[in-house]
């Protein structure tokens, strides 16, 4: 089959759909120019993203971590929602209450575009917690002070990610658990499918009975698994799905 008979079964899939269910990854933020998590654009300071994102790190050298993270925001900021970002909207908007997006990404793309049925699995980096309180705020401050504190307890913020190490949070976890296993389809889009619990995901809504279509630029250790596998990028080819059957 061609890539115009995979689109094509794919609307077919989707038009026929009751419950739809996204997952993005990497891929979707790198057609707006964000590095990826483990390409070689994505290394600063010969300091490993593995080495500086846990707990212990923090710990260490909060102010190194935190300039880290500065960085990260500023280079994010740059970016602009590309039209894969904008197409998953046009989706929730289709299904309204019927779709939920899960997103391993924390660049916030996804909410700039207009998304607002979603789980950022992973966290967020334009949201900060409190180390002494546990509040958890917006903050988009650029730069942040290198160590902020929270304005409630002074304790010391950090950023409000799931680092190396940190298990996700229970109600995301659970919510997207509900999502995989009450959809007609799953969408994969941008993912490596090496990254657990979201490299699971695909298995789960599979054996519940969803149609799962993945969308990568290159094939993944889940092209196997799923029933339509599509490869192009994400900006090109999800935004083809919105097309009728």
């Amino acid at each position: 089959m061609t890539t115009d008979d995979h689109i094509l079964l794919a609307r077919r899939h989707l038009a026929a759909a009751r419950k739809l269910t996204i997952l993005t990854g990497a891929g979707i933020s790198a057609d707006s120019g964000v590095p990826t998590f483990r390409g070689a654009d994505g290394l600063w300071r010969n300091f490993r993203p593995e080495d500086l994102a846990t707990p212990e790190a923090f710990e260490r050298d909060p102010r190194l971590v935190w300039e880290w993270y500065n960085w990260r925001r500023e280079l994010i900021a740059t970016k602009q929602s590309n039209s894969a970002h904008h197409a998953v909207v046009e989706l929730e908007q289709r299904w309204v209450d019927r779709m939920w997006l899960i997103t391993q990404n924390v660049d916030g793309l996804h909410r700039a575009a207009g998304s607002q049925r979603l789980s950022e699995i992973h966290g967020n980096i334009w949201k900060v917690r409190c180390t002494g309180c546990g509040v958890v705020s917006e903050n988009r401050e650029i730069p942040l002070p290198p160590l902020p504190t929270c304005r409630l307890c002074q304790a010391l913020l950090r950023p409000h990610i799931v680092w190396f190490g940190e298990s996700l949070w229970e109600e995301e976890i659970h919510r997207c658990d509900e999502a995989l296993r009450d959809c007609d389809v799953f969408l994969v889009i941008g993912t490596s499918g090496v990254v657990y619990p979201a490299a699971g995901f695909a298995s789960v809504a599979k054996e519940a009975g969803a149609m799962v279509i993945e969308i990568n630029l290159d094939r993944t250790p889940q092209s196997n698994l799923v029933d339509l596998s599509l490869q192009g990028r994400a900006k090109d080819l999800v935004p083809l799905l919105l097309y009728p059957a």
